[in-house]
């Protein structure tokens, strides 16, 4: 089944609409959403029902504090994808803990935390491409090297999802890079997940066509360009 997953980007207590990756620009959702009226997560997951929920921690991220309550809160509610900036092992068994699937991300975390990870997780842990105008983000020497070369190199690695994080599109609903994708599916042996820049049900038809397994989506919902029904 091609999985349509629901992001929130949670940024102290609050649901926040992500914009290319800008976060000192983000707002609360409620000012730009068409279908909730309210930026808590919880009112937002009780009226939406999404089916599964990935969650960026914005705090963790930054390293400025956390939202472990509320996330632990919405992990009894619906299926978590859960990226908390992890960058040690007591971040991921904290994430594994709290959603029972942590995102490692090549924002925060480096090929040793990969290996270690799988390895004690085998097929639970998940890995995000971070990508910012072609360019891996990422302060990891390992990582710093052509997208379809670490997804490549992840292929050595007991690991479940692969999330392609396009964050240059990210609420921008500007369209998908079809060359790229095609590449990344054709080199992969994981699962591929992509979000940003999902504009309609006509890109998801489009992903599903060349080999995909899901999209994050997030601001096509919000702006009403993709019906609730598909996130239930």
């Amino acid at each position: 089944m091609f999985r349509i997953i629901f992001v929130l980007d949670i940024l102290n207590g609050k649901v926040v609409h992500a914009v290319k990756g800008e976060r000192e620009k983000y707002g609360p959702i409620h000012n730009f959403s068409k279908v909730c009226e309210s930026s808590d997560p919880l009112h937002i997951v009780d009226e939406l029902s999404p089916r599964e929920l990935y969650i960026a921690d914005l705090n963790r991220l930054e390293g400025s504090g956390s939202n472990d309550e509320v996330i632990k809160q919405l992990g009894w509610k619906t299926s978590l994808m859960l990226d908390c900036g992890a960058s040690t092992m007591d971040d991921v068994h904290l994430g594994q803990e709290m959603a029972g699937s942590v995102i490692l991300g090549t924002e925060t975390a480096t090929l040793e935390l990969v290996e270690s990870a799988s390895n004690f997780y085998p097929r639970s842990i998940n890995m995000s491409i971070d990508i910012k105008d072609g360019n891996i983000l990422t302060s990891e020497p390992a990582f710093n090297i052509p997208p379809i070369d670490l997804i490549k190199m992840l292929n050595g690695y007991d690991i479940n999802d692969l999330v392609i994080l396009e964050l240059s599109k990210v609420g921008t609903s500007s369209g998908i890079n079809t060359e790229f994708l095609k590449q990344v599916v054709d080199h992969s042996n994981h699962n591929i997940l992509l979000g940003g820049g999902i504009r309609n049900k006509d890109d998801i038809s489009h992903l599903k066509d060349i080999g995909l397994a899901g999209v994050l989506v997030a601001t096509a919902v919000h702006n009403g360009a993709l019906p609730l029904d598909m996130i239930r």
